[in-house]
């Protein structure tokens, strides 16, 4: 319950803030303003319109900050004079007007209450100078924070850059060389089957010969993964298997058929329903035939590749999509993971995910923009050696992604200025000091929920929590 009264000239001076201002000031913000009676409970709350300047008379009250669905304790106090509410109302609409955190009284309190309009008239009116210098300070730094994110984001996409096009350049190149190679292998089989066509094979061996070769193409879909020391022993055999059957340049063809998974026992079976005269041909003409279908697997798995990238980059970027929308947070890491995947490299990369988690409401390019920061961190810390940790759980009504490294650790004496603007622990043009003061911002501010760290030798944890529930869409 409020309850509103005529302030005092004489209380009003024996406070700091207005100790210096004259008589006629001093009956301005009387005649202007009131004390207000505020029993223990919220007085205002964080986002509603601020439309009051208060300053403590008598009492205790607390500020609070919301951090998802909890309001932390910022200051708590009971000295006179300190002040809250519509301080920035005389910037006027190039600032938010709404109240930036929450004040709540502890005990019966005495506040001396002014209409931020008022407030903002008397700053312009006894203070032009101050308001020039303070509305150049703020909106400079806001202009000026505004710019280093913008390059701290284009340092991040630039390094994304380079690493995608390498990864793409991979099996982009490998696609041009098995085309090439599958150009040369057709042009061998139409000269085989020429000659197979002028040769003196009767129909009954060439429709065994083509059921060789069907059987052939499946058995490469089978074929198992073999070590390097298994497929060289496996050369040896199938390289003394031709010896033995008069095949000439028998080493040459033992790679393609060990690759495609053929062994002794499956040349045995085609030996076994061949005529001896025309096994010779038979072989070779399934080395094509294997050599083509490795090739045009080869083919698959390259643009397969480039398509997979070319996806991850447009999930990465949210192209074609909303800011805001109802998104699967797994999709969200696993893009981002891709796009790291040349640095990644060695680390290795263990994904705990709580699949039964619900899509949530988030922007989705903003907050691959928090993964980046934080995956890309945790990389760095381990130096290409150690293990990379991304989880997704449940806590409470909030979606938790932690993201853990088992580098060196955090400083006990940084911890707790690690999501400073500027603050930075790597050398002199390696970092802006803005990744962790972004991703704060884009999680707390933009999400409404909460980013901390946890952080020991060997074990550095990032936790995000998101609301699973629903919040209001956010232009700022």
């Amino acid at each position: 319950m409020t309850e509103a009264r005529p302030c005092d000239i004489d209380e009003l001076r024996t406070l700091f803030l207005f100790e210096k201002l004259s008589a006629e000031q001093l009956a301005f913000l009387c005649e202007r303003g009131h004390v207000e009676l505020h029993e223990p409970g919220f007085i205002y709350r964080e986002g509603d319109p601020a439309t009051c300047f208060y300053v403590l008379l008598e009492g205790s009250i607390t500020l609070l900050s919301r951090v998802g669905a909890d309001d932390v304790e910022i200051v708590r106090t009971d000295q006179r004079g300190v002040y809250s509410g519509a301080w920035s109302a005389y910037i006027g609409d190039a600032a938010d007007q709404t109240y930036a955190g929450s004040m709540r009284a502890l005990t019966p309190s005495r506040l001396y209450v002014l209409d931020a309009a008022d407030f903002a008239q008397l700053m312009h009116d006894w203070f032009p100078m101050a308001v020039h210098l303070l509305e150049g300070l703020f909106l400079g730094n806001r202009n000026n924070q505004r710019r280093v994110s913008e390059r701290e984001r284009l340092l991040a996409l630039g390094s994304l850059s380079a690493g995608l096009t390498h990864e793409l350049n991979n099996p982009a190149a490998a696609a041009v060389r098995a085309t090439s190679s599958l150009r040369e292998r057709v042009a061998g089989m139409r000269h085989k089957l020429a000659m197979i066509a002028g040769g003196a094979w009767d129909r009954r061996a060439l429709e065994t010969l083509i059921g060789l070769q069907e059987r052939a193409v499946e058995q490469v879909a089978k074929a198992p993964e073999l070590s390097p020391l298994e497929a060289s022993d496996r050369e040896d055999e199938l390289s003394e298997w031709f010896d033995t059957h008069d095949l000439a340049g028998g080493y040459s063809l033992a790679p393609i058929f060990v690759q495609a998974g053929m062994d002794v026992a499956w040349l045995d079976q085609v030996a076994a329903i061949v005529d001896e005269g025309m096994l010779e041909g038979a072989v070779r003409w399934l080395n094509y035939t294997l050599e083509t279908e490795l090739l045009m697997n080869e083919i698959e798995d390259s643009t397969t590749r480039i398509s997979t990238l070319v996806g991850a980059a447009k999930q990465y970027s949210q192209m074609d999509r909303a800011p805001h929308q109802v998104l699967d947070v797994h999709e969200l890491l696993d893009s981002t993971l891709v796009m790291l995947s040349r640095k990644v490299g060695e680390v290795r990369l263990v994904k705990d995910y709580d699949r039964s988690l619900p899509d949530i409401p988030v922007y989705g390019a903003e907050l691959n923009q928090v993964w980046t920061n934080l995956i890309d961190n945790a990389l760095q810390a381990m130096n290409g050696n150690g293990t990379l940790t991304v989880g997704t759980s449940r806590v409470d009504d909030m979606l938790q992604v932690e993201i853990g490294d088992t580098g060196p650790g955090i400083p006990k004496e940084n911890l707790s200025r690690i999501f400073e603007p500027f603050f930075t622990t790597k050398p002199v043009g390696e970092g802006t000091g803005l990744g962790l003061d972004i991703s704060w911002r884009i999680v707390v501010n933009k999400h409404h929920g909460d980013l901390s760290v946890q952080s020991e030798p060997g074990d550095t944890r990032f936790r995000v929590r998101l609301p699973l529930r629903g919040f209001e869409e956010d232009a700022s």
